[in-house]
C-alpha cells in the first residue's frame, strides 16, 4: 500500500485564539486572493503593530495582506 509522500502540515491556525492572534471579524473576517476567497486574520506585534494574513488552504500558503506600526484604520468602528 501507498501512503502519500507529503508530510502531514500542521493547521496554521492558532490552537488557541489570544487577543495577540486572532481572527478578524465582521466584513474583515474574509478576503480574497486570486479569485479564492479565505479567511483572514490578525497578529498584534506590538501595541499599534499589527500583521494581516489570508489563510489559503487550497494552497498551504499564508498571504500577507497588512503589515504597519500603526494601527490599521479599517478596524476602527465608525
Amino acid at each position: 500500500m501507498r501512503t502519500d509522500p507529503r508530510p502531514q502540515t500542521p493547521d496554521p491556525r492558532p490552537s488557541t485564539e489570544t487577543p495577540r492572534h486572532h481572527r478578524l471579524k465582521g466584513s474583515l473576517a474574509h478576503g480574497t486572493h486570486r479569485g479564492q476567497t479565505c479567511e483572514q486574520w490578525q497578529i498584534e506585534v506590538t501595541s499599534g503593530g499589527r500583521v494581516w494574513y489570508l489563510l489559503d488552504i487550497s494552497r498551504e500558503t499564508c498571504w500577507i495582506t497588512f503589515a504597519g506600526t500603526g494601527h490599521p484604520r479599517a478596524t476602527d468602528r465608525r
